[in-house]
């Protein structure tokens, strides 16, 4: 038995060892094609941030303007930097985003700074060359915290020609890669990441290490602090940036004096008994756990079942029933919150859909009784039938209060112009412009009419002598999408009031009678609960003493299909 036992243990120590320096190597060199694969995608990241930003609307737009030779106004320019801002919530490592136009000027952030003066003239060469790629010039020369990277904005309406720069300010600590892949492993593998000048972008060593310095020589084996160290060096494709691995040259032997002192130990004491009886025990213990770890990761991943297996030990028995009663109670908690959230969203639209109504049949009913005290019983019959079709439109069958046409609301809005055409008698005119495209959009009902109601109280009411109501519906710029815009003529909004109004608007709160009231905070909220991120919501234009207009943008293939028995008959 004991040269049974001394040549199983020579055997098994000569063969595990070699294992256990195998595993070691292949765990390095796993570690370093993670590493690499990790950077990689940081960078694609930035890189496709980058490319974003290069190709928004509003950015060529308004390059192409200073290309043309028209300076960017101070609010262009601060709409660049909300955007640039919107971009950077895609990546916590990005410190800033910058602007710069063919002749180095700064388009955004707002300062008069050149990029010239920010990077050498050299790193600005090297990007032209690279036609509008990503290129990554390395430590910013004036924040050595900083990383650099810059691409040629192209303009794609101008045939790609040369538009401007943008720049890339990034955190280096956006490059630390060791806590993300070696966290909860035991592995002591250090990383060194450098640029193509050899400078250090992230590191596991203090900077009074010298590491640049030692992984110049291109060696495999350095010694840094006085420990040894095996490198493995990878070159990204993108960059030309080299990420170092380093591992301590013992890494790979430090499990193999264990490894011996065990195989004495366990010779010494019979282990092949307690290898016998260990596998009994273990067999009766972990099936049943690992049926149970089963069905636990399923539920990770989405499936909340119950586990059937059952097992002859009480405590494995005791945790399954305890699982299962979870299973069955999260489940049921799962169907209490989809029912809650369900009941919760059609009460809010319903809610604010039918807060429009009270308003609207007031303002109604008054230019009803305008028109019979000022005019008399002759225009009885028009008033009748305008008011009856708005009271259709208005008060509908459950089934058919959500989702309209944009003929639909047309029509609506037409009607109550009619009545207000005759409260008014002379003051009042409209416009209604619409591509037949536009007309069968869906659209939730009473979503135009505030904005026409808004137009003529805070518009055409507020000057003197006649004004005019334009309605515009045409395809948006943005494709799939319709832009719905409602105009008036009359004395405006100046900067402040309408700041004010877009800034209640955002907090979902109303302002005084002048400002804004009920009908244009329903609009707002109804987009947002309709249409979620697929709309900005409420936009407002104006121009001082000439008017305002109040507007949105909604896409084409939002909403439920819209069923109308009388659409044939119309002929529309």
């Amino acid at each position: 038995m004991i040269i049974v036992l001394a040549s199983v243990g020579i055997f098994t120590y000569d063969r595990v060892s070699l294992l256990l320096r195998n595993s070691a190597e292949r765990h390095i060199q796993q570690t370093a094609v993670q590493a690499t694969g990790k950077l990689e995608a940081l960078l694609r990241q930035i890189d496709t941030i980058a490319a974003q930003v290069a190709t928004n609307d509003s950015v060529q737009r308004l390059l192409m303007q200073e290309l043309d030779g028209r300076r960017a106004s101070f609010g262009e320019r601060q709409s660049l930097q909300q955007i640039s801002r919107n971009y950077q919530a895609y990546a916590t490592g990005i410190r800033s985003l910058e602007l710069y136009t063919t002749d180095y000027r700064r388009m955004f952030p707002l300062d008069d700074v050149s990029l010239n003066s920010r990077i050498p003239d050299e790193w600005i060469s090297k990007a032209d060359r690279e036609m509008g790629g990503l290129v990554w010039l390395g430590l910013d020369p004036t924040d050595p915290d900083v990383v650099i990277a810059i691409r040629r904005v192209r303009l794609i309406d101008r045939s790609f020609s040369h538009g401007g720069y943008l720049t890339v300010r990034i955190e280096r600590s956006y490059f630390e890669l060791t806590d993300s892949l070696t966290e909860g492993d035991g592995s002591r593998e250090a990383m060194v990441l450098l640029d193509e000048a050899g400078h250090t972008i992230a590191s596991d060593f203090p900077p009074a290490a010298g590491v640049e310095a030692h992984l110049a020589s291109g060696d495999d084996e350095v010694a840094i602090g006085g420990d040894s160290y095996k490198a493995i060096r990878q070159q990204s494709a993108t960059t030309g940036w080299t990420l170092a691995i380093l591992t301590p040259v013992d890494y790979s032997t430090e499990g193999i004096a264990v490894l011996r002192t065990a195989i004495v130990l366990a010779g010494s004491i019979g282990c092949l008994l307690f290898l016998i009886f260990t596998f009994i025990l273990s067999t009766m213990i972990t099936r049943p756990i690992l049926n149970l770890m089963k069905a636990m990761r399923g539920a990770r991943l989405g499936s909340l079942k119950p586990n059937e297996s059952t097992s002859s030990t009480m405590e494995i028995n005791e945790l399954n029933h305890t699982y299962n009663q979870m299973v069955a109670y999260l489940n049921e908690l799962i169907e209490v919150v989809y029912q809650k959230e369900i009941i919760q969203s059609r009460t809010e639209l319903k809610a604010l859909q039918a807060q429009i109504n009270p308003h609207f049949l007031f303002n109604t009913l008054e230019a009803f009784y305008w028109e019979l005290e000022e005019k008399g019983e002759d225009e009885l019959a028009r008033i009748v039938v305008a008011m009856s079709g708005l009271f259709r439109y208005v008060i509908s069958r459950p089934d058919e209060d959500e989702w309209v046409t944009i003929r639909d609301e047309l029509d609506h809005a037409e009607r109550y112009l009619q009545i207000m055409e005759m409260r008014m008698v002379d003051r009042l005119s409209w416009e209604i412009n619409v591509d037949a495209a536009s007309q069968g959009v869906p659209i939730p009902k009473l979503l135009v009419q505030p904005l026409v109601e808004n137009a003529i109280l805070h518009g055409i009411e507020q000057r003197t002598g006649p004004g005019k109501v334009l309605l515009s519906i045409e395809a948006s710029k943005q494709p799939g999408y319709t832009a719905v815009w409602v105009s008036d003529d009359g004395p405006g909004m100046d900067e402040a009031s309408v700041l004010a109004l877009r800034e209640a608007l955002a907090e979902g709160r109303s302002l005084s009678s002048k400002g804004t009231g009920v009908g244009l905070l329903n609009v707002q909220s109804r987009l947002k609960l309709y249409y979620g991120s697929f709309t900005n919501g409420l936009d407002i234009r104006i121009t001082e003493g000439e008017g305002a207009s109040f507007g949105f943008e909604i896409p084409n293939e939002h909403g439920g299909t819209i069923q109308r028995e009388d659409d044939l008959d119309r002929g529309r």
